[in-house]
């Protein structure tokens, strides 16, 4: 449920914070008050688009939090599939609007905006003022249908789309099998020379690493040699090296070594460092040697760290990448040397893959026709809660012309609204009014279903009155049985059923205007209702009315 709406800087908003409560929640106010930004506002919480002059003149960013009560299970594990968890039962999405970018986050981290519309569909239904203009189109039929069926065909659905990508892939290997022999015969030659090369080259692992080391060491091995010798020279030879110092130095200490104890272990010291450095001239004398190359080892090992790299440039960057590459071309020239019998089996594999998704495909629409028909008994028993009297209402099912992810069925919602009259598609039948009203059967079957816990309607309303008003009303209230309904309306019929009553208002003051919302109480909800049934007078006679239609409501309800 959604407990807390927290906006700053929006559009006329300055700050707002407004706590919503069970039931139904609704939200009135005159027009151009700012019921739009309201609303939108709980969309840019969850991850709609925005434009910068959407932030309030002179701030910095916009701010818009909502925050979440999470009781049901199922809500729940979908938000932990998600690796998103309640705290205290509770989850609060938030999102900063900064001009040209913004940041969003779930309990205090920052999310991307997938995860966080992921976790606004977990949470929360909102039907805009032109949603039901999609029932029009026939293509989201298909995808109301599969959303009521939900788990019952979650599985078999996933098949199927498995299935067609197979089948899809194979079908398209298949196509570019087919090329003339001439043809296949060059592509052959070709190959078999890039793997010969690559095979008559005989790669090591780790080759080509060592042999850079090897190479750059015989680059610079004059000047290294020249360095290490030097200091050999220093280390090792002649009157003045160290090491001629150090003997020195060692008849020195041997004889005051017989007089004194500090000063025999100082010459033990002494000694030792005599020996290290003898073994540190030896091992230079080693490395000075290692350093000598001839003219023939140096040209063998540019030339095949040239070989090397040539390759590289051809077939990878790495030697693994290189070995990847021609095992892929062996693999082809066995194909194209038994061409024949690989297209066979390439055919083969295709009627097996098509097979397989046909099976799918079958198995998914037999489920989902048998969803079909509770969807639809379903939608035909709310439309006529909503006044459609004699209304027929009917989920078409036809095969499509070949295959898709979703199978082999071509969905289409029908409609007949008076007797006599045929089965039509909604778009040859339905005015703007009627589709809202088809549209909110629609959303409370499948919130039933889906056990979506918040709903939103903005101005459901648009183009009923009269008897029709009342239908909507009373169904309005009948889902805020079940779910959390939050729903701006401008018709007193609907907003008479409030389980608690917002009032959206516009103040003008010296420099600036602003949009606020506050909580009506009892008689400040009956004087709302007279405003919207009076209009710019109300009377007494008015105000009696705006009673009686709360009064009426509560024992509706």
């Amino acid at each position: 449920m959604l407990q807390n709406l927290h906006v700053k800087n929006l559009a006329l908003i300055d700050e707002i914070e407004v706590e919503f409560q069970e039931g139904l929640n609704i939200l009135t106010g005159e027009t151009g008050a700012g019921k739009s930004i309201i609303l939108g506002s709980v969309n840019l919480a969850l991850g709609g688009k925005y434009q910068k002059d959407m932030i309030r003149e002179g701030a910095e960013y916009g701010f818009v939090e909502l925050t979440f009560s999470i009781e049901k299970d199922e809500q729940i594990q979908k938000l932990h599939r998600l690796e998103v968890y309640p705290e205290d039962g509770m989850i609060t999405l938030s999102r900063r609007l900064m001009r040209g970018r913004s940041v969003s986050r779930i309990n205090g981290e920052t999310v991307p905006i997938s995860l966080l519309k992921e976790v606004a569909e977990i949470l929360i239904d909102i039907h805009g003022q032109h949603e039901h203009q999609s029932l029009l189109y026939k293509k989201n039929h298909l995808g109301i249908t599969d959303a009521f069926a939900g788990d019952y065909i979650a599985e078999v659905k996933k098949d199927t789309a498995d299935a067609y990508h197979q089948y899809k892939a194979c079908e398209k290997e298949l196509k570019e099998s087919v090329s003339e022999e001439g043809e296949r015969a060059k592509e052959l030659s070709f190959l078999q020379f890039e793997v010969s090369e690559i095979l008559d080259a005989d790669l090591k692992p780790g080759e080509d690493e060592e042999l850079e080391t090897l190479y750059r060491r015989m680059s610079n091995g004059k000047k290294i040699a020249d360095q290490t010798a030097e200091a050999y020279r220093y280390t090792s030879e002649g009157e003045g090296s160290a090491s001629d110092g150090l003997s020195r130095a060692i008849r020195m200490m041997a004889d005051a070594a017989q007089y004194d104890e500090r000063a025999e272990e100082l010459y033990g010291q002494l000694v030792e460092v005599d020996s290290l450095l003898n073994d540190f001239n030896r091992e230079l004398s080693d490395y000075s040697k290692s350093l000598e190359y001839s003219e023939e080892e140096f040209y063998e090992t540019e030339k095949r760290l040239n070989e090397i790299n040539h390759l590289k440039t051809k077939y990878g960057s790495t030697l693994e990448e290189i070995a990847t590459y021609c095992r892929k071309q062996e693999e082809r020239i066995r194909i194209l040397e038994d061409y024949d019998q690989y297209v066979l089996g390439l055919k083969e594999r295709c009627r097996q893959a098509e097979e397989k998704l046909l099976t799918s495909s079958k198995a998914l629409s037999l489920i989902r026709k048998e969803q079909a028909k509770i969807l639809e008994q379903a939608i035909t028993e709310g439309l006529k809660d909503l006044n459609f009297a004699d209304v027929r209402f009917q989920i078409s099912f036809q095969e499509t012309a070949g295959y898709t992810a979703d199978g082999m069925d071509d969905v289409e919602f029908l409609i007949s609204m008076n007797p006599g009259q045929p089965l039509r598609p909604l778009a040859n039948v339905a005015s703007g009014g009627e589709l809202s009203r088809i549209m909110l059967a629609i959303k409370t079957v499948m919130a039933d279903r889906d056990e979506v816990e918040t709903l939103i309607f903005d101005e459901i309303d648009v183009g009923i009155s009269g008897r029709t008003a009342q239908k909507v009303s009373e169904k309005m209230a009948v889902i805020g049985r079940k779910h959390q309904v939050i729903c701006i309306t401008h018709l007193a019929q609907i907003a008479a059923m409030a389980d608690c009553h917002y009032l959206i208002e516009k103040t003008a003051g010296f420099s600036d205007t602003k949009t606020t919302i506050r909580q009506l109480g009892e008689e400040e909800s009956v004087m709302e209702l007279a405003r919207i049934l009076g209009g710019a007078k109300i009377t007494e006679t008015v105000i009696e009315n705006a009673k009686e239609m709360k009064e009426l409501a509560k024992h509706t309800k």
